[in-house]
C-alpha cells in the first residue's frame, strides 16, 4: 500500500483463520485444565448443544468505565446439556514426543446411541459392535483380563481420561440418533484414585452440575455455523466501493501489486 489518506483497523478477525469448512463437527479440546493432585477427582469437560440465544440485563462491574455499576444488555447463548454417560477409561503415558495411549477399558453394556458411532450405515449393518467385548464380563477369565488392564493403567499411566457420550434421545435438536463421543480428562488425586473414580462412573449418567457450578467461568469450544459461499463484503466486512465503480462495487479494489506477480493470501477473498 503506497499511500492512504486515513488509518483504519483491519477487516475480519484473525482468530477464525483459516476460513474453511471444519474437519469435524465437534470441537476438539487441545488442552485440558492443569491437574492438581491435592483436589478430589473430578471431570474437566462436558458436551452440550446450542438451543438458541437471547439477551440478559446485568450490572456491569468495570471500574473506569462510564457504565460501571450500571445496567447493560448483553447477548447470551443457551446450551442444552443433557446428562452424559461414561462408557470407558483410557490411560496415557508421557513420552518425549507427547502422550502415548497405554490401554483402554470399556464398559460391559453400550447402548445403540453410542454404537452407531462405529458404523457409517447403522440400518444396513449387522450391529455387532462390542458384542464380543461384552462377553468378557460374563466369564471369569475375561474379568481377570479387564482387571489386569485396569491395574496396568494404575501402575504406568500418568494421565487418565474417561470416554463419555451424549444422549441424543434427551436432546431436542432434530432427528439425529448418533451420539457424540469424546474423552474427558480426570483431574485430582493420584492415578489409582482416578481409575477407581472412572470405573465407578461406568454406565452411569453424569449431569452437568457434577462438572460445573453455577456462576463458574469456563472455556467454550465449538464449530461455527456455515454461511455458504460469500463475497468479501459479508465475509470480511470490507468497505463498499463507490457507486460508479467499474465492474462491480462489492469487491476489493486492488488485490495485489505488479510484483510478486501472483495473488497472495493477504488480500481479502471470497469463499466459504
Amino acid at each position: 500500500m503506497s499511500h492512504r489518506k486515513f488509518e483504519a483497523p483491519r477487516h475480519g478477525s484473525l482468530g477464525f483463520l483459516p476460513r474453511k469448512r471444519a474437519a469435524r463437527e465437534r470441537g476438539r479440546v487441545k488442552a485440558f485444565p492443569k491437574d492438581d493432585k491435592t483436589k478430589p477427582c473430578h471431570l474437566t469437560a462436558f458436551m452440550g448443544y446450542k438451543a438458541g440465544h437471547t439477551h440478559i440485563v446485568r450490572e456491569l462491574e468495570k471500574p473506569g468505565s462510564k457504565m460501571h455499576k450500571r445496567e447493560i444488555v448483553e447477548a447470551v447463548t443457551v446450551l442444552e446439556t443433557a446428562p452424559m454417560v461414561v462408557v470407558g477409561v483410557v490411560g496415557y503415558v508421557e513420552t518425549p514426543r507427547g502422550l502415548r495411549t497405554l490401554t483402554s477399558v470399556w464398559a460391559g453394556n453400550l447402548n445403540d446411541e453410542v454404537r452407531r458411532v462405529f458404523y457409517k450405515k447403522w440400518y444396513a449393518s449387522k450391529k455387532k459392535a462390542f458384542t464380543v467385548y461384552a462377553k468378557r464380563y460374563a466369564t471369569e477369565a475375561g474379568q481377570k483380563e479387564t482387571k489386569a488392564e485396569l491395574e496396568k493403567i494404575k501402575k504406568y499411566a500418568t494421565v487418565v481420561r474417561v470416554i463419555a457420550h451424549t444422549q441424543m434421545s434427551k436432546v431436542r435438536i432434530g432427528s439425529q440418533k448418533k451420539a457424540h463421543l469424546m474423552e474427558i480428562q480426570v483431574n485430582g488425586g493420584d492415578t489409582k484414585a482416578k481409575v477407581d473414580f472412572a470405573v465407578n462412573l461406568f454406565e452411569k449418567q453424569v449431569p452437568v452440575t457434577n462438572v460445573f457450578a453455577e456462576g463458574e467461568f469456563c472455556d467454550v469450544i465449538g464449530v461455527t455455523k456455515g454461511h455458504g459461499f460469500k463475497g468479501v463484503i459479508s465475509r470480511w466486512g470490507v468497505r463498499h466501493l463507490p457507486r460508479k465503480t467499474h465492474r462491480g462495487a462489492r469487491k476489493v479494489a486492488c488485490i495485489g501489486a505488479w510484483h510478486p506477480s501472483r495473488v497472495l493470501r493477504l488480500p481479502r477473498h471470497t469463499g466459504i
